[in-house]
């Protein structure tokens, strides 16, 4: 799908629509304004939504923003049903073969108004609006005003069906239809051009234009984090929404979906339509067994625009086809007994049931007119003073326990579905709810309908699926506020680092036993130590069943290298932890298009050559960390058990932090060379050299065997001056300062470098350096400089940086005794005199031209 045009459509319509809702707010809240007459109702709610958002000019610009967005869903939303036929009408596009107004307009001035859709005395007010014999509200004109009308009553119309999308009548939105609908360049006229037939065709057009909509509000909120503003409620979804591309979804879908039901019917014809599928490689009979499709629950816990659900409905459609079903049945069934949704923006929420509504009307039209309510639940914030809880209660007792249960929800817009209701006490309340006289009480009859709606929030909430699936919301805890902070230290100890993490373990508590969790996730999770009690976890209670490691450029959508991702599906059996699960690397690939063909060669080869690997929980368990290393072979993971860490063998050590480098560090020409000491071999010998500058390790830049020595540090007397500059200067292991070491840089942007250095210097914070004997430490620096190392560093070193504690994993055998030092030793002099040859060598003595002059006699002007 060309996506760019939509984003053209989506961005800018957000602006005209925001615009043209302001613009409706403040005339239909000035003081004597026509709507404050004939609807007075509607307008009190508008100033009530208003207040309640903050009030002035905070709260207006917090509902103009959520009104523009609702009118936008609407507005795509129709358009949909109209290219699809559904509406009957044209609601907001021209009839066939024509161009122009709306449909219903062009009909209603010739005098065809649907007396079911337009009711009352609407129908005589847009008859005289159109025919001069009504004049129009100031400043606008006739005909705009009568397609207001006729919008709102087909809004209303369509209520019946989608209550979700549509408002009912005296909704305060009506009030606030945009005013330049009927202009020619106008959101509603784009819609038209870019929603064609063709395209909407697809109801992942809905997604797309949802991600593109919201698009300059997400770039807004992350500007906001890099000034370390924290992302409260409203800005949570902005910040959290990313649209999956399809062939994930597919491989998703297929491969939880499809598998478990493959594995009940290994005769079924269903994969042949799973083009993503990665059948298993061994004959599996321990499996949750189904006895028929209904069985077959699958939830998205973050649905935003129901994109993995739509896909779902395809293939469980295909599969209650294979049973037998008749198709007049079979939407309906999928809606009422297969899928679930949550989602925290009532929005996205919205669009997902219209896109579960719009597959079922697919199948079947009829279902539009006895619709079966999709299971997508918006988790709302919701909370109970203690007077409501003691009416609501009233009919069970005095049992106090529950008064935690009517409040779990009361920051549901900022916690979501992390929530977990307990089940048993969900049940007991619901009992009791249907017990209860208070909705007879005009005090307290809204309290037991906001109760409702929190038992079936919890509901959905504590029951278990066959299969959970979700591409969750990302979000570091440096972008937290305070509350969802707390929240994920206190019940999300081993993935507080990130929401997404949150959501691996909060997916597989929703998973029944031997179901399937099937996510899209960053992949930090694989492989960095903030993560290593989450894959402890998962390796132990488990089973990863097959997983596409996607790296960067797998969302064509974000360009460039911004996030790293891999897509999973993890079977919850801890019996089968052992059982190998089947890796695809697509990490090289450059684009969706490019990572999914090399996915399809990968399941034709099942090569490694192709990126095709297996691997066992019991693989990654052998491995200090327990990273996701499933491309390592066999020999590579027996080396960390049969090794010993290197943080064993040699004396691994941090060094010196001045806290003002500016004040303490020179380049070594910068000062008198009388005033250096380039090689002493103790803190005592430093001190009595009466020397002010001593070499300094620095790390530096990418250089193997040997060099970056071009700094010197202030350490008179003993480093008086950085000692009397503590707290903030930081001296650390002092005893292995001057002494030789091989040491490495803290960041690099490819692999490590390991150099040696000679005695006389003293090693920086970011200068880590290995210490012990000569001999040793040659042997050391050329086994870390080996390939072998470079490929362990990827395992045991994910990210740039390559602190002393993960290069003190690296396994070393007793064979290093072994090697011979020659090798090394020829390595460091010819690297040694490559860096003499710079002029930024302390040891510098010619330059190599003039060297040639003098031995050929060439003049090399």
């Amino acid at each position: 799908m060309e996506t760019a045009p939509l984003k053209a459509f989506a961005t800018s319509a957000r602006t005209e629509l925001i615009r043209e809702v302001s613009a409706r707010v403040t005339a239909v809240l000035s003081q004597g304004s026509p709507e404050r007459v004939e609807q007075p109702s509607a307008v009190a709610a508008l100033e009530r939504t208003i207040a309640a958002a903050g009030g002035g000019e905070k709260g207006k610009s917090q509902t103009v923003d959520k009104v523009a967005y609702t009118w936008f869903n609407r507005i795509i939303a129709l358009r949909f049903m109209d290219a699809n036929g559904y509406t009957g009408v044209g609601v907001v596009s021209p009839g066939e073969g024509q161009i122009g107004q709306p449909e219903i307009l062009a009909a209603a001035k010739r005098g065809q108004i649907d007396p079911e859709v337009v009711k009352g005395v609407n129908s005589a007010t847009i008859t005289g609006l159109l025919s001069g014999t009504r004049q129009p509200r100031p400043g606008v004109d006739a005909q705009t005003e009568a397609y207001s009308l006729l919008l709102a009553d087909y809004c209303r119309y369509w209520n019946k069906a989608m209550p979700f999308m549509f408002e009912r009548e005296g909704d305060y939105t009506e009030l606030l239809i945009p005013g330049n609908l009927l202009a020619e360049d106008s959101v509603l006229s784009r819609s038209v051009q870019v929603m064609s037939e063709e395209v909407c065709q697809d109801v992942e057009i809905i997604g797309w234009l949802y991600q593109f909509y919201i698009s300059e509000r997400k770039d807004e909120v992350f500007a906001g984090f890099k000034k370390n503003k924290k992302a409260g409620a409203d800005e949570i979804p902005a910040a959290t929404q990313l649209f999956t591309p399809h062939w994930i979804v597919r491989y998703l879908i297929e491969n939880s979906v499809g598998r478990l039901w493959m594995l009940n019917h290994p005769e079924s014809r269903l994969v042949e339509r799973m083009d993503y599928y990665i059948a298993p490689v061994d004959e599996e009979d321990d499996f949750l067994k189904l006895d028929s499709p209904e069985e077959l629950t699958v939830i998205d816990p973050a649905c935003g625009s129901g994109h993995m659900l739509t896909y779902a409905f395809d293939l469980l459609y295909a599969i209650y086809e294979e049973e037998g079903y008749t198709p007049s049945q079979i939407p309906g069934l999928i809606l009422k007994n297969n899928l679930f949704g949550t989602e925290i923006d009532p929005r996205a929420g919205a669009l997902a049931a219209f896109a579960m509504t719009m597959k079922a009307a697919a199948r079947r039209k009829l279902s539009l007119k006895n619709p079966v309510a999709p299971n997508i639940c918006v988790v709302e914030a919701l909370s109970f003073r203690a007077d409501e809880i003691d009416v609501l209660t009233a009919e069970q007792g005095d049992d106090l326990t529950t008064q935690a249960f009517w409040n779990q929800f009361e920051h549901a817009d900022t916690l979501g579905s992390l929530i977990r209701p307990d089940v048993s006490q969900t049940m007991f309340i619901k009992a009791a709810l249907e017990r209860t006289n208070a909705e007879n009480d005009i005090i307290y009859s809204g309290s037991v309908e906001r109760a409702r709606r929190l038992i079936r929030q919890a509901e959905i909430l504590s029951s278990q699926y066959t299969v959970v699936v979700a591409n969750p919301p990302y979000m570091g805890s440096k972008q937290m506020n305070a509350l969802l902070s707390q929240f994920m230290k206190d019940n999300c100890p081993n993935s507080k680092s990130d929401l997404f993490a949150g959501f691996i373990e909060r997916c597989l508590d929703l998973a029944s036993s031997r179901g399937y969790v099937a996510m899209i996730t960053m992949q930090s999770w694989m492989f960095l130590s903030s993560y290593e009690k989450l894959r402890t976890s998962l390796i132990a209670h488990q089973r990863i069943a097959s997983m596409l490691h996607l790296g960067t450029r797998a969302f064509d959508s974000i360009g460039g290298e911004v996030v790293s991702s891999t897509a999973f599906v993890l079977e919850k059996h801890s019996s089968h932890r052992e059982q190998p699960g089947e890796f695809v690397r697509l990490v090289e690939g450059g684009s969706e298009a490019e990572k999914s063909a090399m996915l399809t060669d990968a399941l034709v080869t099942r090569s490694t050559d192709d990126g095709y690997y297996l691997a066992s929980g019991g693989n990654f368990a052998a491995i200090p960390g327990k990273p996701i290393v499933y491309w390592l072979s066999e020999k590579m993971r027996d080396s960390f058990s049969t090794g010993n860490p290197l943080s064993e063998v040699a004396n691994l050590r941090q060094g010196l932090a001045t806290a003002d480098n500016n004040r303490f560090l020179r380049q070594w020409w910068e000062v008198a060379s009388n005033r250096i000491a380039f090689a002493c071999t103790s803190r005592e010998e430093a001190a009595a050299s009466g020397a002010r500058w001593f070499p300094y390790n620095k790390g530096g830049e990418f250089r193997k065997w040997y060099g970056n020595q071009e700094h010197v540090v202030n350490w008179e007397r003993d480093g008086a001056e950085i000692v009397d500059f503590k707290p903030r200067s930081v001296i650390r292991n002092p005893g292995t300062y001057f002494s030789p070491s091989v040491s490495w840089s803290d960041i690099s942007s490819g692999e490590a470098a390991f150099r040696r250095y000679p005695q006389g210097f003293i090693h920086d914070s970011t200068g880590h350096s290995g210490f012990g004997d000569p001999t040793m430490l040659d042997q050391v620096t050329l086994l870390l400089n080996s390939k072998f190392v470079m490929e362990i560093m990827k395992v045991v070193a994910p990210t740039l940086h390559f602190h002393i504690g993960y290069v003190g994993l690296v396994p070393v055998h007793e064979g290093i005794r072994a090697l011979s030092t020659d090798t090394v030793g020829s390595l460091i002099e010819t690297a040694q005199d490559d860096w003499d040859s710079a002029e930024t060598s302390w040891r510098f003595e010619t330059n190599a031209l003039v060297d040639l002059k003098s031995s050929t006699g060439t003049d090399l002007d």
